[in-house]
């Protein structure tokens, strides 16, 4: 190091390297793709200046890591952004209408694709059937994905391309809902979206475009690390080769570890393995489903639904079939990622892994729960004891006002007490990792990171937020999403805090937030990213 110059400077009065509680004045030193210094300002910087050097002056404005979103689905993200959005329309008929509106801008297009509606936001929360969508668009077929991607809506033109109808057989957890004659109403739930995926095929080019109207989304709010889910239920997008070539040709703006289906069939994950270990693109693991969600009563719950108490979800495979699967998949030295929602989903996840280290031997596994929705106060501290990370999405945990959300009647007041358990699972020593679940939720960790200290929904009910014992600390909050993701990614000795040796992933905010109200934190935003050591954004 002794001669080295910098490449890049940044001097700050707030830096927060995600190795002290609070920010500190002083300088970070960058050469190539790696910081090789950082310093209290009482340490000059001047000896690792050259002419060459640029010196970036953050002044009172946060420095820190860069976001690492440990859960989203890329692919489905860049979609959500790019085809019709329906995110904001409070009725049926309005979403029908906007989809009619935005089949017009594109007449080239043979699909019609939306996303972003939920009949629960809706005033009858009725399940919306083809017929509203037949009376605007009768002949372009329509698919248009739920609010969480678990659901599609289709209309009668889309259901005959697809070939479905009344005799169509149902996939394992899936159901093609049918009116009172038997005939699909254009409904499809869980894995039976997998029968309308021929609607999200793409060329070279449109799969460019997309993946770019993501890079750049990501650039813009700080995240420099994602977590890609890339299978939901019944969906086949995202290709590691595909940001492979992408990274050679253009250059990627994010680092990418992605996961591949735990199903029983391991060669192929072995050659993922093996290919893929960049710096820039890694293997992730397996995930597999266990439950859907309890918002539509496929959460698997230990007790019958409060609303429905003839319901307690399910599974999608039997325990056996999991078992299978997961000891043979730990044996391989393979890292599970586990999609459980309910609290019998948690506790079945846990038992799973639980199982493995008794047949297998116990090692650094770092297999992980996502989600966990809701749990039982018996298995917090199973998390801990068994190394098993808790990835938790905080804004899932909003509605649009404490008296609206839909898990109060769902689940009941004391389970109530024991949903999206942040605090309690962190209490418990457990390693708690944060990500957006996007496009499911918006991108933007600030969010993230205003639920989990606040626990307010959108209408910033309650005052003291919901389940206050589950709120923790800004610096919690922020490491939840910086150096926890990068050790549930093995990486934990290159990225997720700023100190020499690790790359040069940093980003600075237009304010210190933890000198600020916060409420400030919704208004945040990244002033510059630098990934790689690189400036990839940098706002006007």
């Amino acid at each position: 190091m002794k001669g080295m110059k910098a490449d890049k400077i940044i001097v700050g009065n707030a830096i927060f390297t995600g190795l002290n509680e609070k920010p500190f004045s002083g300088f970070i030193a960058i050469k190539d793709s790696k910081i090789f210094n950082v310093g209290e300002h009482a340490t000059t910087y001047s000896k690792w200046v050259d002419k060459h050097t640029e010196i970036i002056h953050a002044h009172d404005s946060l420095v820190l890591p860069g976001f690492h979103d440990f859960h989203l689905h890329l692919w489905l993200g860049a979609m959500f952004e790019t085809f019709c959005n329906l995110t904001f329309c409070s009725t049926e008929e309005e979403a029908a209408k906007a989809v009619y509106e935005y089949s017009q801008l594109h007449p080239q297009d043979e699909w019609i694709i939306g996303f972003g509606w939920h009949h629960v936001r809706w005033p009858n929360q009725e399940l919306p059937t083809r017929h509203s969508l037949d009376a605007v668009l009768p002949d372009r077929p329509v698919v248009l994905l739920n609010e969480e991607a678990h659901s599609a809506w289709l209309n009668s033109a889309a259901l005959q391309k697809l070939g479905i109808h009344e005799n169509t057989e149902e996939p394992p957890f899936g159901e093609i809902v049918k009116d009172e004659n038997g005939q699909p109403t254009g409904f499809l739930y869980e894995t039976a979206v997998k029968l309308a995926t021929s609607a999200f095929s793409f060329t070279e080019e449109e799969h460019k475009q997309l993946f770019e109207t993501f890079l750049h989304k990501a650039a813009r709010l700080g995240v420099t690390s994602v977590g890609d889910m890339l299978p939901l239920p019944g969906y086949t997008l995202g290709d590691p080769n595909f940001y492979q070539s992408y990274d050679e040709q253009e250059g990627l703006t994010v680092r990418i570890h992605f996961q591949s289906p735990l199903n029983g069939e391991l060669e192929e994950a072995k050659r993922l393995r093996k290919d893929f270990h960049s710096e820039k693109i890694q293997f992730g693991g397996l995930k597999q489903f266990l439950d859907g969600v309890p918002l539509t009563y496929t959460g698997y719950l230990l007790e019958p639904y409060s609303d429905r108490p003839q319901l307690t979800g399910g599974t999608i495979y039997d325990f056996e079939t999991y078992q299978k699967w997961i000891d043979e998949a730990d044996k391989e030295e393979f890292r599970i990622r586990l999609h459980a929602c309910g609290d019998a989903a948690v506790r079945m996840g846990l038992d799973l892994f639980e199982h493995a280290q008794s047949v297998n031997g116990v090692r650094d596994s770092r297999h992980t729960i996502e989600h966990i929705e809701v749990i039982s106060p018996d298995d917090i501290p199973r998390f801990q004891q068994l190394g098993v990370i808790a990835s938790i999405q905080p804004d899932h945990l909003t509605s649009s006002s404490m008296d609206t959300h839909a898990y109060i009647e769902r689940l009941g007041a004391e389970r109530c007490r024991y949903t999206w358990p942040i605090g309690s699972l962190m209490e418990s020593g457990a390693t708690v990792a944060f990500g957006t679940d996007f496009p499911i939720v918006e991108l933007n960790p600030m969010v993230g990171l205003y639920r989990a200290v606040t626990r307010r929904h959108e209408d910033g009910t309650p005052e003291n937020g919901w389940n206050p014992k589950e709120r923790i600390s800004l610096c919690d909050a922020i490491k939840q999403y910086t150096i926890a993701p990068a050790f549930g990614q093995f990486r934990e000795d290159e990225l997720g805090t700023l100190e020499a040796g690790k790359f040069a992933d940093i980003i600075i905010l237009d304010r210190n937030i933890f000198e600020r109200d916060v409420e400030e934190i919704l208004e945040t935003k990244v002033t510059m990213t630098i990934m790689n050591g690189d400036v990839v954004y940098k706002s006007e």
